[in-house]
């Protein structure tokens, strides 16, 4: 209806002042809905840089126990750990992964030790371990054995769940392997142990700086993982992987890379009573450094739209490397 040239419904009434706008604001991004991901190194009394990731740093274990206090007060509730490893230990097999007194595990008790209520995950999946970098076991073409390598990520994810971790999360993308990883960690006496399934994860361009930052780069050299990870140009079959996985015993749903799938998240969480996680990946936060570093963005301003786009399309909470600085500009 309207009143000569003057309509009785503007919209511009309720963003003219503050108080209306946050009164009025849709969706609302807090330091609770951040996890940060820490890279942890052996040794002690080190941190390395990444040159592809400017600010994010590798940390042997008592400097990442100091970084995830110093997150958990800005009210971060919790931490991935994804390890880096010599290449001593890397091996066809994978068979540190499952070491009761790897890097992981070691990581997962000194944090739980140390910050209790601090929510720790860990990355369930083969590639830092394997001397190709491949996320499962090959046969003699180099093709990848998915039902062998279910069997590696069941005797890992069980590793990490003994060491007392909060969240198993299998990134692979083998078949079947939720189903089997919830089986044995009931059976084992893990009931409560949660699995945050790497459901939708795509055979992305994005994931170069953090293959960088694990040493996985080098060993899978030209290869790629497309026989397992998911067909970029997909959606629907997102939808399928989803419904499987959850059937499987899967508590809560990672879409991988973020913002380049906002419309898998959206769709993810329109058809799914489960809760959505998105992985704001190295690739997406490279470009934002690298953008901010040139003076062509604001930094915070492009950083904190970014991160509440994840909101917006649906996510619960969101796995990102700007979390320390998100959450201290949040505060």
């Amino acid at each position: 209806m309207t009143i000569g040239q003057f309509p009785f419904t503007r919209m511009r009434r309720i963003r003219m002042k503050s108080f209306a706008r946050d009164l009025c604001r849709e969706n609302v991004l807090t330091p609770k809905d951040l996890i940060l991901p820490l890279f942890v190194l052996e040794g002690r009394g080190k941190t390395e840089s990444i040159d592809s990731m400017p600010g994010v740093l590798r940390f042997t274990l008592d400097k990442l126990v100091s970084e995830a206090k110093k997150a958990h007060a800005l009210g971060i509730p919790a931490v991935a750990i994804f390890p880096v490893v010599s290449k001593a230990k890397k091996s066809v097999d994978a068979k540190a992964a499952w070491d009761p007194k790897g890097l992981v595990p070691e990581t997962v008790k000194a944090l739980k030790k140390e910050i209790p209520s601090l929510g720790v995950i860990t990355d369930i999946a083969l590639d830092p371990y394997t001397t190709h970098g491949q996320d499962g076991l090959l046969d003699a073409e180099g093709e990848i054995l998915n039902d062998e390598t279910v069997e590696a990520l069941v005797k890992q994810a069980l590793c990490h769940a003994k060491a007392g971790a909060d969240i198993v999360a299998p990134s692979d993308m083998m078949d079947g392997r939720i189903g089997a990883i919830r089986e044995a960690l009931e059976t084992q006496g893990f009931k409560d142990t949660m699995i945050l399934a790497y459901t939708a994860k795509y055979a992305s361009s994005f994931y170069g700086p953090f293959r960088d930052a694990v040493g996985s780069k080098a060993s899978l050299g030209k290869a790629t993982k497309h026989s397992y990870q998911m067909d970029v140009g997909n959606s629907n079959e997102a939808m399928r992987e989803i419904a499987l996985d959850i059937d499987e015993g899967a508590d809560m749903i990672m879409v991988k890379p973020g913002l380049p799938y906002l419309d898998i998240v959206r769709r993810a969480r329109d058809n799914f009573q489960v809760p959505i996680f998105a992985y704001n990946v190295s690739g997406e936060y490279a470009m934002v450094k690298a953008a901010a570093a040139n003076g062509w963005i604001d930094e915070k301003n492009v950083v904190l739209e970014s991160l509440l786009s994840f909101k917006r399309a649906g996510a619960h909470a969101i796995l990102t490397y700007h979390a320390m600085d998100a959450a201290k500009w949040l505060n």
